[in-house]
Formats: C-alpha cells, sequence, structure tokens
C-alpha cells in the first residue's frame, strides 16, 4: 500500500492522525533521526515547531499559548525552568487544540506539543512530523496533498542535516541532562 492509501484508510476511520509512527513513508526519516544526539533532535524539532507556532499565531493573533509552550521548552533545554512548568505549558498547548474545530490546526498544536517534548525524550521525536503531515493533508486535502507532503518531508531531512552540520555553531547553554 503506498503512503496515500495508508492516510486515506486512516482518513476514512476517522483517526486523529494520518501518518503513523511505523509509517512506510516515514521510514527514511525515522532511520536518520535515530542515534542522533538529544540536543540535535531538540534543536531539529523546536526549529520546526517555529513555523507551526507562525502559522497559529497569524490566524489566533490573540493565543499564546503555542508560543509560550516554545519557549517554555527552549528554556528548559537550557536549564533555565524546571520540567513542571515546561510540562504545563506543553499541556496547555494540547488543551488549546481541544479548543479548536479545524483539523489542521489541531494537528498543528499536537505537532508543536509533540516537537516540545522532545525535550524531556527522544522517543516524542516522531510525533512532530505526524501531524504536521497531518495538518498538511488537511491543509491541501486528499487529491491535492502529495506534492507538498513529499516536499514537506524533504523539507524535515534538510532541517535535520543542517543541524548535524551546524549544531556547534549554536552558542547554547544544555542542561545537564539535554548533554548525559
Amino acid at each position: 500500500m503506498d503512503w496515500l492509501e495508508e492516510v486515506k484508510e486512516r482518513y476514512r476511520r476517522k483517526n486523529q492522525i494520518l501518518f503513523g509512527k511505523d509509517s512506510e513513508f516515514l521510514w527514511d526519516l525515522r532511520t536518520l533521526l535515530e542515534g542522533q544526539p538529544h540536543t540535535i533532535l531538540t534543536l531539529w524539532a523546536l526549529d520546526l515547531a517555529e513555523g507551526s507556532v507562525a502559522l497559529l499565531k497569524e490566524k489566533y493573533p490573540e493565543e499564546c499559548r503555542p508560543e509560550q509552550a516554545l519557549l517554555a521548552a527552549k528554556d528548559w533545554a537550557a536549564g533555565n525552568v524546571k520540567m513542571r512548568f515546561a510540562q504545563r505549558k506543553i499541556l496547555d498547548c494540547h488543551a488549546f487544540a481541544k479548543e479548536l474545530t479545524e483539523k489542521e490546526d489541531i494537528a498543528l498544536c499536537h505537532a508543536i506539543g509533540q516537537a516540545c517534548a522532545v525535550v524531556h525524550t527522544a522517543g516524542h521525536v516522531m510525533g512532530y512530523p505526524m501531524y504536521d503531515l497531518t495538518a498538511t493533508v488537511y491543509h491541501h486535502g486528499l487529491d491535492g496533498c502529495v506534492k507538498f507532503v513529499e516536499a514537506r518531508k524533504q523539507e524535515y531531512i534538510s532541517r535535520l542535516f543542517y543541524w548535524i552540520a551546524h549544531e556547534k555553531d549554536e552558542k547554547r547553554t544544555w542542561a545537564a541532562f539535554m548533554t548525559d
């Protein structure tokens, strides 16, 4: 089954996420992410989440929860705030998703939350692409999404290679748990 058929099946079943963690479509990305240092995964995820925050900010200029989650995750990764504070902000971002009706925006909120949670554990790293690609499908529609979904996945890979090459250029302070 090609990836679009899998997405259509998930859509038909009314799944919240249209891409599975074990999706064949995401295999190359998943393989590239495996074994990367926690710091690179965090830089990658938070970088991508910034774009999602900007999209939501355009539509909901008064809403601060996605942006606050991203800022808290950055502060947490730097050791400037405790886990509980950042976790609360991330959960608030997910709560905002429950207040929305547009499936694209709901998926973007969850994508941001998953990206922010990468600070906690690399196990969340596939959450961003799964939700973000879901938002892409909802934005362009099932029949018009193919080139956009495939291009977006290539952006993920390009950004990962960017962070692999430029991690040392980042003048960040990391919390001890980030470099253990």
